[in-house]
């Protein structure tokens, strides 16, 4: 899988840029502030349909324009595909893939796989559960359309629980309509825990190899899921998930939401049996979700049968010239697009001049 060419009309800072990448490393270099994560940004944007960066899609048209449009030509095993994303001055998105309008979002999942990092992306070691859960579940949907459905459904129902449970301190008769969401609850719920219990034993295995190198074999990385389950088979899980969510129906009156659910799980993190997410060094958080990032286009590839086009925001700043070198090693095999502000490593790439919003070089 792989990028052939990438065309922005009044996206973020470019009136106009037009670029075509090659099949390995493409370097985007300039200054900061030039325009390079805004480019990640729009391929991103066309692979999940939301932006990585904000949640208010206006923002992303260039300032004293009406609308912006992403096209990107993108090259698969068996056929080529063109994404042509616009954003009208409502904020409105919408997308079509080879000229077909595409209507919801899990239509286009799948269509160009991505795996992202940024600074930002350090979120996933120290900050909170939702990080990790966000992690998981962008990862999966983009391999699983069953794991992305079910988890419409369980969000769905549990925003539906949640307003009756609001409702509890006004008509405390709810008892019946919550049997029907918990139900539906546990369902949807078991096969989420399923899939990420699924994912994280592998991740474990292939972020454990690269952190390791990372590391110069110096650390040890291990993950794990955290959930209340004691299970991991579907049918069991259901069962189990169904009785912890009713045994919690009281608590969760009184407090006005559920308690109980994968909307609560987590993914544990340690450094040589140490929590990472209390103990972690700035520069084992970066190496840890690098790390992770990697481990997923691994688990992609072998899921899918080709891997995703690798994103990498401003990785090289924090690592030293061995680890720089190393880290661009372990990207052969796949599409890798990198920002930075100056490249002078020996490894083989395509290098382009981005200077505000303007492709010097290409």
């Amino acid at each position: 899988m792989k990028i052939l060419s990438l065309e922005l009309k009044n996206f973020r800072n470019y009136p106009y840029a037009l670029v075509d990448f090659d099949d390995g490393l493409n370097v985007l270099f300039g200054k900061n502030a030039s325009g390079k994560t805004n480019m990640l940004e729009s391929v991103y944007l066309c692979s999940v349909f939301h932006s990585p960066r904000t949640t208010k899609d206006k923002e992303m048209i260039l300032l004293g324009q009406s609308k912006a449009q992403v096209k990107l030509n993108i090259e698969k095993r068996f056929r080529k595909h063109t994404i042509c994303l616009q954003i009208d001055e409502q904020g409105k998105k919408k997308v079509a893939v080879d000229g077909i309008p595409v209507n919801r979002a899990g239509e286009l999942l799948g269509i160009l796989g991505v795996v992202f990092f940024s600074p930002d992306e350090m979120k996933l070691v120290k900050e909170s559960p939702s990080e990790r859960r966000r992690f998981l579940d962008v990862g999966l949907s983009q391999q699983q359309k069953a794991y992305f459905l079910a988890l419409q459904r369980y969000n769905k129902t549990l925003k539906q629980k949640n307003n009756l449970l609001k409702e509890y301190r006004f008509n405390p008769n709810v008892d019946d309509m919550l049997d029907v969401w918990d139900t539906g609850l546990a369902k949807e719920g078991a096969i989420i825990i399923e899939k990420r219990m699924e994912y994280i034993a592998t991740l474990n295995d292939a972020a454990g190899k690269f952190h390791n190198a990372l590391s110069s074999e110096k650390e040890t990385l291990t993950l794990s899921y955290e959930s209340g389950s004691k299970t991991d088979v579907q049918k069991d899980l259901q069962e189990e998930l169904y009785k912890a969510i009713v045994a919690a129906r009281q608590k969760d009156k009184e407090l006005g939401f559920s308690t109980v659910g994968p909307h609560r799980d987590d993914i544990k993190i340690e450094i040589n049996g140490k929590d990472s997410r209390k103990f972690a060094s700035q520069g084992q958080q970066r190496t840890i979700a690098l790390a992770m990032k990697l481990g997923e286009v691994v688990i992609y590839k072998n899921e899918i049968g080709e891997p995703p086009v690798l994103l990498l925001d401003d990785v090289l700043s924090e690592l030293d010239n061995t680890r720089q070198t190393l880290l661009l090693e372990m990207t052969k095999g796949f599409q890798t697009i990198l920002t930075c502000t100056e490249y002078t490593l020996p490894n083989k790439a395509k290098k382009i001049r981005i200077n505000e919003g303007t492709v010097l070089e290409n």
